[in-house]
């Protein structure tokens, strides 16, 4: 499926964009370390607990990296951060994990979802913003951890799969009210260059039905129906 690149209807509009995108990332890259950070405490064995307190210190390093760029711009990053704070608190609020399995399966879902929306929105944004959504994205090598991780916990206990499927489809509409939500309330929909009276409809269809057989396809490689 060939990707069209979303476009941006003004300078000014790209310029907004591209300011919410970043105080949307850095706060998920924040709330990423912090998360990762718990979960490691209740790792079943010393080689998870590494290897998730590695990932945290990732996603804190590409906080930094985020809240560089935008300070590079002459703003207090406090400021463009602070409005994603209070929604993203209360994605994270309803979405408890109920064991560390369960954490694991909100990464891979959450983190996966976040990135393709992120890449999704940046499409059309300056190639500078792209790049920063490339650098923060989640390593294939620490997907294919979890998934690998995922996958032995399923195999040392079938009866899991069930349950991680289950939770994984309940991330998944959480993550997609959520974009959708963001992207209403910082206009990345108005921002959006669209043709005819149900461009943004159809644009915000596009994108979300990208999100969706992206997650699909994860799902799959876990060997679990999303």
């Amino acid at each position: 499926m060939t990707k069209t690149p979303l476009t941006y209807g003004s300078a000014a509009a790209a310029d907004d964009a591209e300011l919410a995108l970043m105080g949307l990332i850095a706060y998920q890259e924040l709330t990423a370390f912090e998360h990762l950070s718990s979960d490691a405490r209740l790792s079943p064995t010393l080689v998870d607990r590494e290897t998730l307190g590695r990932f945290a210190v990732k996603e804190f390093g590409h906080f930094e990296m985020v809240r560089e760029r935008i300070a590079e711009r002459g703003l207090d990053p406090q400021e463009v951060i602070e409005p994603f704070m209070a929604s993203l608190d209360e994605m994270h609020r309803r979405t408890k994990p109920g064991d560390w399995y369960e954490s694991l399966t909100k990464v891979y879902v959450i983190d996966g979802v976040a990135a393709d929306f992120y890449a999704l929105i940046a499409s059309g944004l300056e190639p500078e913003v792209r790049t920063l959504v490339h650098e923060v994205k989640t390593s294939q090598a620490n997907t294919e951890w979890l998934r690998e991780r995922l996958q032995l916990a399923i195999t040392d206990r079938p009866e899991r799969a069930s349950r991680l499927a289950l939770w994984g489809r309940r991330l998944l509409g959480e993550a997609l009210t959520q974009a959708r939500e963001i992207g209403e309330k910082y206009d990345y929909w108005g921002a959006l260059q669209l043709e005819g009276p149900d461009g943004r409809g159809q644009e915000m269809t596009r994108l979300f039905a990208r999100l969706v057989e992206n997650h699909s396809r994860r799902m799959r490689q876990l060997g679990m129906t999303a």
